[in-house]
C-alpha cells in the first residue's frame, strides 16, 4: 500500500482573537482525521482538539500549485480571546492499517495594536515557504511564475525529525555533494526543497530561544505586514522593534513601505536573516472575504511579467536590486544577496569556517563578551552558512568600509564579515542548463545589464555582513548578513546568545 497520510490547509493563514479559521481537509479513504492544536514557542501548548473530524477523500487538482486545492472546510477553529500571538500548530492524524499517519498545517494569531503590551513583532517568512513549497506540482524554482497559499505545504516545511544533514548548510566540509542533507531528505520523505525554507529551519529554534529567555515577541506572516500596516503604526506603546528571522527571500512592495515607514520614522529592525528581500513578488487575488490567495513571481521570467515595459514598471517581480526597478533592499537591511552568496553549501565556500571575522568589537552588540578584533564569532555553531548577503566595500586604515554605490547607507557600519560566492556552472548544486545562465550571471545582468565577464567578476566574490546603521528618523538597523544565526542560540554559542540579547533588549525599548 504506497504511504498514506491526511493533507490539509488553513484559510485564512492568520487571525485575530476572536476570529476564526477554516481547516480544509482531503483524507484517503476520508478516515475520520484527530485534529489537534498547539501553540508553539517557549513551549507547545495544546488549545485545540478534536478527535473525530469528518473529511471527505477529495483529489488535487492539477493545478493546485498555481490555483489552490478548492477542498470544503472540514471544521472550523474559532480563535479563542485567550490565545496568545504566535505560531500555532495544526497535527493531523488518522489510522492506516493500525498505524497512526501524521501531517501538518498552520495558522497564525496575529496581534491587534490596541490589545497587546509585546515590544517586538516577528514576521514569519511565509512568503519564501510557499515559493518553495511544491504540493501539487510546481514551485517558484520549477517554471512556475505564481503560487498558490490555498493548498497543503509538502513535507518538511513544517516539522522535521532530527539527524544528520537536517540543516541544508554543510556542517562538517567536505561534502562538496550534499550527501549528507539530500540523504537526510529521501530518508524521511521529505520535500527536496525542504531544506531551504520553513517553519522548523530558523523561526522555530529562535522563537524557542527567546520565549524561553523571557521575551514577549508577537506573530504575523510576511502578508499581514502588507495587509495590516497598522501593526507597525507609530504609538507610543507601539513595536519598537522589527524582526526578521532565517531565510525571508520574498518581499511585496506593501511589505517594503510598511517597514521601511516603520525604520524612518524611529522604529528598529533586526533582520537575523539572510538572502533578505531579494525578489520582489506580488499578491493577488483578494476577496471580499479573504486575503489575497496567490503570490506571483515570475523571476527569470521577468519579460513574460504583464508589467514588463509598463507604467507598472516598479512591481516588476524580479531581484528588488534590478536596475529596471532601482529599489535595493540594501536601503532598508543595509545589505544585499547580490552582494553575497553562499558559504558551505556544496562547492560554494565548501570549507569555509562558519563564522564572522570580527572586525570593530567595540560595537554595543558585543557588550558582555570578550570578543576581540580578529576573533572568530559564531564558528562553532556554524551561524554563517546557507545564503548570505554583504555590500561593496573596500577597505580604509585595515577596516572594511561601504563604498554606498550599491545602495547601502554610507554611515553603516560592517562590524563582522565571511566570505560568500554565488553559484557558477562549476559550483551550482543544481546546475543549470547549457546555455543558460548561471545564478552569478544571472544577478550581474540584473544589476548592471549585462552578463558580460567584467559584470560578473564585479560580484564574483561576495561576503556575509554583520552590520548596522541608523535612519534618519532614528531608527537602528541590525543585520546578521546570514540565514544561519539562530542556530547559535539554546546553548550552542554564549556569545552569539548575548549578543543577540543585547540586540532584543536595546531595540525594544
Amino acid at each position: 500500500m504506497p504511504y498514506q497520510v491526511v493533507t490539509g490547509y488553513c484559510w485564512p493563514q492568520s487571525a485575530v482573537a476572536g476570529g476564526r479559521v477554516d481547516l480544509h481537509l482531503s483524507s484517503p479513504g476520508a478516515r475520520t482525521t484527530v485534529v489537534e492544536v498547539a501553540r508553539v514557542g517557549g513551549g507547545r501548548t495544546v488549545v485545540f482538539r478534536d478527535p473525530k473530524v469528518e473529511a471527505g477523500d477529495h483529489a488535487t487538482p492539477r493545478d493546485a500549485s498555481t490555483g489552490g486545492c478548492g477542498w470544503p472546510v472540514a471544521c472550523s477553529i474559532d480563535v479563542d480571546p485567550s490565545w496568545r500571538s504566535g505560531y500555532y500548530e495544526v497535527t493531523l492524524t488518522i489510522e492506516v492499517g493500525g498505524k497512526a499517519r501524521q501531517s501538518h498545517a498552520f495558522f497564525v494569531v496575529r496581534p491587534t495594536p490596541e490589545a497587546t503590551s509585546a515590544r517586538i513583532l516577528m514576521a514569519l517568512a511565509t512568503n519564501t515557504w510557499h515559493a518553495y513549497n511544491d504540493f501539487g506540482g510546481r514551485n517558484l524554482y520549477t517554471g512556475a511564475t505564481a503560487v498558490s497559499l490555498q493548498r497543503p505545504m509538502e513535507p518538511g516545511y513544517l516539522a522535521k525529525p532530527p539527524g544528520v544533514g537536517r540543516r541544508v548548510t554543510v556542517m562538517h566540509p567536505p561534502d562538496r555533494q550534499m550527501a549528507a542533507h539530500v540523504g537526510y531528505l529521501t530518508l524521511n520523505h521529505l520535500s527536496p526543497w525542504a531544506g531551504s525554507a520553513g517553519w522548523p529551519d530558523w523561526e522555530l529554534p529562535f522563537i524557542e530561544w527567546a520565549e524561553r529567555s523571557g521575551y514577549q515577541i508577537d506573530v504575523v506572516t510576511n502578508a499581514d505586514v502588507e495587509d495590516h500596516p497598522d501593526l507597525l503604526g507609530h504609538r507610543p506603546d507601539g513595536y519598537r522593534l522589527f524582526l526578521s528571522v532565517g531565510h525571508d527571500e520574498y518581499w511585496s512592495v506593501g511589505m517594503r513601505d510598511s517597514v521601511e515607514g516603520f525604520i524612518a520614522g524611529g522604529g528598529n529592525a533586526a533582520f537575523f536573516s539572510g538572502n533578505t528581500s531579494f525578489w520582489q513578488v506580488r499578491m493577488e487575488d483578494a476577496t471580499a472575504e479573504g486575503p489575497a490567495a496567490t503570490m506571483v513571481g515570475y523571476k527569470a521570467q521577468l519579460k513574460d511579467d504583464p508589467v514588463y515595459e509598463t507604467e507598472r514598471m516598479a512591481e516588476l517581480t524580479s531581484i528588488w536590486s534590478d536596475h529596471l526597478i532601482g529599489r535595493p533592499e540594501n536601503h532598508m537591511t543595509g545589505v544585499s544577496f547580490a552582494r553575497g552568496g553562499y558559504h558551505r553549501i556544496g562547492k560554494a565556500v565548501a570549507r569555509g569556517a562558519g563564522g564572522y571575522t570580527v572586525h570593530r568589537p567595540e560595537h554595543w552588540i558585543f557588550d558582555g563578551t570578550d570578543i576581540g578584533y580578529g576573533d572568530l564569532l559564531g564558528a562553532d555553531a556554524t551561524i554563517v552558512g546557507y545564503e548570505c548577503d554583504g555590500c561593496e566595500l573596500t577597505y580604509r586604515d585595515g577596516l572594511p568600509v561601504p563604498t554606498g554605490d550599491d545602495g547601502t547607507p554610507h554611515d553603516f557600519e560592517i562590524i563582522g564579515t565571511a566570505p560568500a560566492a554565488h553559484f557558477t556552472h562549476e559550483t551550482a548544486t543544481r546546475p543549470p542548463h547549457p546555455g543558460d545562465p548561471s545564478e552569478l550571471e544571472f544577478i550581474a545582468a540584473r544589476l548592471f545589464g549585462t552578463r558580460d565577464a567584467d559584470a560578473a567578476q564585479r560580484i564574483a566574490h561576495g561576503h556575509a555582513v554583520l552590520g548596522s546603521y541608523t535612519s534618519s528618523g532614528g531608527g537602528t538597523v541590525i543585520t546578521s548578513g546570514s540565514t544561519d544565526w539562530a542556530h547559535g542560540l539554546s546553548g550552542r554559542d554564549p556569545d552569539v546568545e548575548q549578543i543577540t540579547r543585547n540586540v532584543l533588549d536595546r531595540l525594544s525599548t
